[in-house]
């Protein structure tokens, strides 16, 4: 008898082994045959969290707004951190990270990347370090780059005791002022310019950086001198474009960039078609911006007569020798006493009737600003207006 019953519990034990085994292979396989979502190893699960659409999406997040220091409370290096933070971009299916880019001697490079909204990277204690921030969707979509910003490397909202400096210039240039639009106005594209940076040493170069859809470009490096000036073909002429200047010394210290300049792309002045002359009628319009005791003159010559002038020269006379020419633009200068004379180049030799040329100089001048007593064009006297 006591035999019989253990054969029976032997047989309802095999029995319940075989359903568990049945039941758990049930929850492995779906209604089709296939492997169920639980059956999906951890790595592939997360992709299955992307959200729905995203690789159809071309919209990229809102640029990060707010970009302002924030020292860490515990800095990661005892030799500098440069950290920012900004307000949260939005994006229609989510911003999965943020990039921080930070302005080098060559241009801007990737310095740290966050999902967070603040971000920063070791740096050298006390300098200056210039960044952006960009947001990222999970499509891979990029935001338009946030405004510049200036921070120094600090160690953090507890004072510690300061490192020794390093040795060698660690003083940066001055920041760079007085952007002004359509410096040369005969010039087809962008131009514009600005006054020279400081220096305890000397200022070597000013890079000159234009926003895009998602970072600032370097497009030009123009060498110190008395007249600063940017120019830029091959743009949409009639479109606006955001522009600022950094300067920077022999020891590759960077100044700050100078506040954003929005300068039109001009369609320049007409190229004239040659027709006969007579002999000149003109009047001319005389302005002039000074900084230091240096000026920049812009003159607009006019052809009043009625037939069109080919080949000119203009004579400005100042008062005794009040002035000293440096440089010029759009004429061929010389000086002779007080006079300043421009030659005209071969392109804008010929000057229609009815129409205008600019051109231009720099020029130093010592006591009160002169100004000129007298214009001509190929020996006549034009007016002034």
């Amino acid at each position: 008898m006591q035999l019989g019953r253990r054969s029976l519990g032997a047989v309802l034990l095999t029995l319940g082994l075989v359903t568990l085994v049945l039941f758990t292979a049930a929850l492995a396989i779906g209604p089709a045959g296939e492997t169920a979502l639980a059956a999906v190893p951890a790595r592939e699960a997360g992709y299955a969290a992307v959200p729905a659409g995203a690789a159809d999406d071309t919209r990229p997040p809102t640029r990060p707004a707010g970009p302002r220091p924030c020292p860490v409370p515990l800095v990661p290096t005892p030799t500098g951190y440069a950290s920012i933070c900004w307000d949260p971009s939005t994006d229609d299916t989510g911003v999965v990270g943020y990039d921080l880019y930070r302005l080098d001697v060559g241009g801007f490079v990737s310095a740290a990347t966050t999902a967070g909204t603040i971000g920063g990277f070791s740096g050298e204690l006390n300098r200056l370090y210039t960044m952006y921030v960009v947001a990222r969707d999970a499509a891979g979509n990029v935001s338009p780059p946030s405004t510049l910003i200036t921070v120094p490397a600090t160690l953090g909202m507890t004072p510690t005791s300061s490192p020794s400096p390093p040795p060698g210039d660690r003083v940066p240039p001055s920041k760079p002022t007085g952007l002004r639009d359509a410096c040369l106005q005969d010039y087809r594209g962008v131009t514009f310019c600005w006054q020279p940076s400081s220096d305890n040493v000397a200022v070597t170069a000013y890079d000159v950086y234009r926003e895009t859809a998602t970072t600032y470009t370097k497009v030009g490096t123009i060498p110190p001198s008395g007249f600063l000036n940017f120019t830029e073909p091959g743009l949409v002429t009639g479109q606006r474009y955001s522009y600022v200047v950094v300067a920077r010394d022999a020891a590759d210290n960077l100044s700050a960039p100078s506040d954003p300049l929005s300068a039109l792309a001009r369609e320049g002045l007409p190229s004239p078609s040659p027709s006969p002359t007579s002999g000149p009628s003109c009047t001319v319009s005389y302005r002039a911006a000074t900084w230091s005791s240096r000026l920049n003159a812009e003159i607009t010559v006019r052809n009043t007569g009625t037939t069109a002038i080919d080949g000119w020269t203009l004579t400005v006379d100042y008062p005794a020798s009040a002035v000293r020419l440096i440089s010029g633009w759009s004429a061929d200068w010389t000086q002779t006493g007080a006079r300043l004379a421009g030659t005209s180049k071969r392109w804008n030799e010929i000057i229609p009737a009815g129409s205008a040329t600019q051109v231009g100089f720099t020029a130093s001048y010592s006591g009160p600003l002169p100004a000129p007593v007298s214009f001509g064009l190929n020996g006549g006297t034009c007016a002034t207006g």
